[in-house]
């Protein structure tokens, strides 16, 4: 889904100009919050409405070259997956690239959402329009929420002996058997597709 998101971005945007190494952007938390939320859940009403109008006029001059029908081929797969964004307004972010200015002036922004049990994986760059951050490229994708350990394996099984008759006793007067089962406590902010 990455190269899908990116198609949302322009080629007739801003061209890298030098090899400059990217650098921290200046922007606090809660204004990164702010254009992580807004953005994603643009996306998620677009998806539910099928107009993507507002998604494309939110976003700087390069990307508002994407029309509402392009942006809506773009993200069809997630459209088509049914995949319910809203929980990002609750859920914190984690991310994985700090907001940094590349070369070429776009802040560019990483992470994910952690939600059991598949996260959504973003990929946002903003570019400075009138002095406000306006999106210009987005990629979302579904993962795993956790690297999965490997399951044990199982021990073979030994052959069972008669038990000695204090061991029959022994056994019989040891703790009742506990059932285990998957907490019933799911969470609320599950973003999978339904």
């Amino acid at each position: 889904m990455f190269a899908a998101g990116l198609l949302a971005m322009t080629s007739a945007g801003h061209a890298q100009t030098s090899t400059q190494a990217p650098k921290p952007a200046q922007i606090d938390r809660n204004g990164v919050l702010i254009l992580i939320r807004s953005t994603l859940l643009a996306l998620d009403q677009a998806n539910k409405t099928g107009n993507y109008t507002v998604l494309r006029d939110i976003g700087a001059p390069g990307f508002q070259s994407n029309t509402a029908a392009r942006l809506g081929e773009i993200f069809a797969k997630l459209r088509n997956d049914n995949l319910d964004l809203s929980g990002v307004a609750v859920i914190e972010p984690q991310l994985n690239l700090l907001p940094q200015i590349e070369a070429n002036g776009l802040m560019h922004l990483a992470g994910f959402f952690p939600s059991v049990p598949t996260q959504v994986n973003f990929d946002l760059s903003f570019a400075p329009v009138n002095g406000q951050w306006r999106l210009f490229g987005i990629s979302v994708s579904i993962g795993q929420s956790a690297p999965a350990a490997p399951t044990p394996p199982q021990p073979p099984v030994a052959q069972k002996q008669p038990a000695p008759n204090g061991a029959k006793q022994a056994a019989a007067k040891s703790a009742p058997a506990i059932k285990l089962t998957p907490s019933d406590n799911k969470p609320a902010d599950n973003l999978q597709p339904k």
